[in-house]
Formats: C-alpha cells, structure tokens, sequence
C-alpha cells in the first residue's frame, strides 16, 4: 500500500474515532441534562418534620436579630378561615390582602401578610425531592403543602452553588461567591441580608436561620434602596417580570409579583422594583428568580400572568416556592 493509501486510512480511521467520541460526549451531556437529577434527596416539605438538619444532624435554634417573637415552626395549616375570598384571606393566625398596582406601564400584583399567632413563611420543594432538574409548577407546589399563598423562590436546582436552607434543613453549604447577597428568614420571623463570603451557611443555621435564599441582589436594607442601575448586569439588562419579598414590620411582610414581556405590563428594572419596595414601606426587601418564572398562587388561583417561552401566557415549572 503506497504512503498516499496508508495516510488515508488512517486519517479516516481517526476521523471516524473522533466523531464516535463526539456523539457519546453529546449524548452523555444530553442525559445529564435532560434526564439525570444530581444528588437528589428526598425533603419533606412538612416543617414540623423538617427540623432536623440534613447535612450535619443538628436543628435550627436561636433568633435573629428582629422580628416576630412567636416561633416559626408551625406552618400556619389546619385553621378556619373567617373570610375567604379572591383578593382576601383571614384566619386565626394570618391575615392576605391582595392589590394590584400599576407603576412603569407595569402590573404588580401585591400580597400584604400579617401574622397574628403561630405562623411563618416558609418553602416547599417540587416534588418534596432536593436536586437538580427537579420541578414543578408555583400552583402544583403550592397545592401539595395547601398554602394560601405561594411565590417562586430563588430557583436554587439552577445552579451548582449558593447556600440552600429550608425550614431549619442545610441542604447546600458550598457558596456560589464570597460577594453573593442571601435573604435569611430566622426563626422570629425577622429578615436579614448576608454576604456568603462573611458567614458560612452552618453558622447561619446554627443561629437560628429558617430559610436562606439565594438569588439576589438586596433590594432594601435597613429602609434605604440598596441597588442602582449598575447592579442589572449580570442579572437582566432589560425590564422583566419580577418576584420579590419583603418585611414591614414585625408581623407584616409583603409578596410581590410583577407582570413583563407583554403589551399590557412591560415589566421592571431592578431599580424600579426596588423603589416600589420602598414605597410599599418595607424595612428589608430581597429579589428571587423572575423572567418566566414569577408567579403569584392565591386561594387557587394564579394572581399573576406568567409569561414563559417568550410571551406564552402559562407556568414555568421551578425548584421551589415561598408560602403561607
């Protein structure tokens, strides 16, 4: 066989081991992402069952600085309400008033809570199950653990890393970056805002943390705005829809939800999220995943209009919700 033959032969020979390699490598990738759940662990979304904390076997205790003083380990569940209606919801321990406002050429839907006894915010996980590529819907979460109202959380199986605390369980301690912004919720109620690089997620629950999420930026610290225009790169340079929370008082807290990407509310800028927070009075504000995921769940009901795909009117499905 002349050098000319045996060259190509084995430029073919390589050239066909290449693309074998290629096509699995894109096939394993494939798998990962479509049908592949990593580390998943079962989470009960039931907070007197969920004490316990996952990771290292102790269980939240202490408080935060500020806030309700009433415990937070009941789940506010099992209780009559005395009015129940499409924008209102009272029973012997909280109180929901629905409003919509428009600012920006924007619809935001807001849920105003007021804790009266023995409730907390708290969060569920799709599919009560810890993992990446694990989700569902605001409305099928929410119905499973029966809220009354229920927004998207912070879309933590998104990522890799960033603390996860739910209802007293350390699920993930690895930090996303040592200047990442988190939203504690203690176990009195109050809120505060964290950098990853200044606490380790043990610690926060070793004092008292409940809930830790993580998305971000802050939106209100302290009763000042606490972001400009500089702080939408990297998280969306356009106007979107938006999920955020916030605490007034000690027994009252704020659920917002504003509508985007559409030709009825064309959605807000961080900074314009932010200063509706303020004018809403809050004390402490943080921002959650938004775009496609923002969803507002109230006595059955989806309040909001969430845009997925684009522009489709319908639910993303998420990793998890913040309830009542």
């Amino acid at each position: 066989m002349s050098n000319n033959k045996k060259g190509k032969s084995l430029r073919k020979i390589l050239t066909t081991a290449y693309t074998a390699v290629l096509i699995g490598a894109s096939g394993m990738v494939v798998a990962d992402t479509l049908f592949i759940s990593k580390s998943l662990a079962k989470f009960s979304n039931d907070t007197a069952a969920a004490t316990t904390n996952t990771a290292t076997g102790t269980s939240a205790s202490g408080t935060g600085t500020s806030g309700n003083s009433s415990s937070s380990t009941s789940t506010g569940t099992s209780t009559t309400p005395t009015v129940s209606t499409a924008t209102a919801y009272e029973d012997d321990i909280k109180s929901i008033m629905i409003e919509t406002y428009e600012r920006n050429n924007t619809q935001i839907h807001v849920a105003t809570v007021k804790i009266k006894g023995n409730a907390s915010i708290q969060t569920a996980l799709a599919d009560e199950t810890y993992g990446r590529n694990v989700t569902a819907k605001t409305s099928t979460t929410a119905k499973s653990v029966n809220a009354v109202l229920a927004i998207n959380g912070d879309y933590y199986g998104a990522r890799d890393a960033g603390y996860v605390v739910r209802n007293g369980q350390l699920l993930r301690s690895q930090s996303q970056s040592a200047d990442q912004e988190d939203l504690v919720i203690y176990k009195d109620g109050s809120f505060s805002i964290i950098k990853e690089g200044d606490i380790t997620a043990q610690q926060l629950v070793n004092n008292g943390a409940m809930q830790v999420l993580s998305f971000g930026p802050a939106l209100i610290e302290n009763g000042q705005i606490a972001v400009d225009s500089s702080d939408e790169v990297g998280k969306a340079m356009a106007s979107n829809p938006r999920t955020a929370i916030g605490i007034i008082d000690d027994s009252t807290y704020v659920f917002v939800v504003s509508d985007g990407r559409t030709s009825e509310s064309k959605g807000l800028s961080l900074k314009q999220l932010a200063d509706f927070m303020k004018e809403l009075n809050v004390t402490t504000a943080y921002n959650l995943d938004g775009g496609g995921s923002s969803t507002m769940y109230f006595n059955g009901q989806i309040i909001n209009k969430p845009t997925t795909n684009g522009r489709n009117i319908e639910e993303r499905e998420v990793s998890d919700i913040v309830y009542l």
